[in-house]
């Protein structure tokens, strides 16, 4: 398959992440703006006709003065939990300072907002179910290994829950599961998490591009936490990942500039890729979300992070969405 242009954002956007859809099917994007330390993140608003708009600027820490929000997910009210990663730079002044918040919307944008959790490390992803939120922490470096290796994490809060004080290790009660990324080549952890069609939870190790399904009893205790998915020649890493009403899942694969997807019988497909590009023509510019969307795929185009792994070697403007066709 071949990825098309969606739609090319404002100069002020500089990193697209998290993407959810709002009861009135617009779709909103979340905008941490990482590649110019003087910006501050913001949501955006994409109508079904293509409009784009400033939603609302995300309310910042009272401490760096900047949002640097990721991961979106709506409730059953319009509440919109957002992760706010304040050291995703690793900054040694910004780490541990990270935040779940709680915007109360509407549509005209936020009225007022609650900390749900802060002092995290690096909150990454989203969902929210059945009264709870789950979030993925990719480094939890306060839990010492013998061997080295980064461990990271899901935690899940209650969606009334407020001021949470996280520790970033064992002793946090609202940490529901740990991970290990065995990759000495790409330390990073637990990143796109969905609730796939059966209710079980899926978390993808970035780093080792595996997939965990996490199951649960009536009560909400986990049953199994097992890995089920992996093909490093398909799948690299695991960035957001999302389904289809058929039940396929898609998965970013952020160092690759690839889309994944794994169909319901369990194939694990590369189906999209770009080399190194600018996005201008609707490549894959390091995607980090996708989300399906009116029978599209769309996929956010975060475009900043380089390495030895990654197909991305520079940061270009403007920035970009692309979408796949699959319906």
């Amino acid at each position: 398959m071949k990825s098309k242009l969606f739609a090319v954002l404002p100069d002020d956007i500089h990193t697209p992440d998290g993407m959810e859809i709002d009861p009135e099917g617009n779709l909103i994007l979340s905008c941490p703006n990482f590649a110019k330390e003087e910006s501050s993140g913001c949501i955006l608003k994409i109508t079904s006709e293509g409009k784009i708009s400033k939603w609302f600027d995300v309310p910042v820490h009272p401490e760096t003065g900047k949002a640097r929000n990721m991961g979106i997910a709506f409730d059953d009210s319009r509440g919109l939990y957002i992760c706010d990663n304040q050291g995703w730079s690793e900054k040694k002044e910004l780490l541990y300072k990270g935040r779940v918040l709680r915007v109360q919307t509407t549509e005209e944008g936020m009225t007022s907002y609650r900390v749900v959790a802060y002092g995290m490390e690096h909150p990454n992803g989203v969902r929210y179910k059945d009264g709870y939120i789950y979030v993925t922490q990719s480094y939890m470096h306060p839990v010492k290994r013998k061997d080295g290796l980064l461990t990271s994490g899901v935690y899940r809060f209650r969606a009334d829950e407020k001021e949470v004080e996280i520790h970033n290790d064992l002793s946090d009660r609202n940490l529901l599961c740990t991970f290990v990324t065995h990759n000495p080549s790409c330390q990073y952890g637990a990143d796109g998490i969905v609730f796939a069609p059966d209710g079980s939870l899926m978390v993808g190790n970035f780093g080792d591009g595996e997939i965990y399904r996490i199951s649960f009893d009536e009560n909400g205790r986990i049953l199994e936490n097992r890995a089920i998915y992996k093909n490093a020649k398909e799948l690299q890493s695991i960035d957001g990942m999302c389904y289809d009403p058929s039940g396929n899942l898609y998965i970013a694969d952020f160092s690759a500039n690839a889309l994944c997807r794994i169909s319901k019988e369990g194939v694990i497909q590369r189906i999209a890729s770009s080399p190194d590009t600018d996005g201008l023509r609707g490549e894959l510019n390091q995607p980090g979300e996708p989300i399906f969307y009116n029978g599209k795929i769309v996929l956010s185009c975060f475009n900043l992070v380089t390495g030895p792994d990654k197909v991305n070697t520079s940061h270009t403007m403007p920035c970009t969405l692309a979408y796949v066709n699959v319906s």
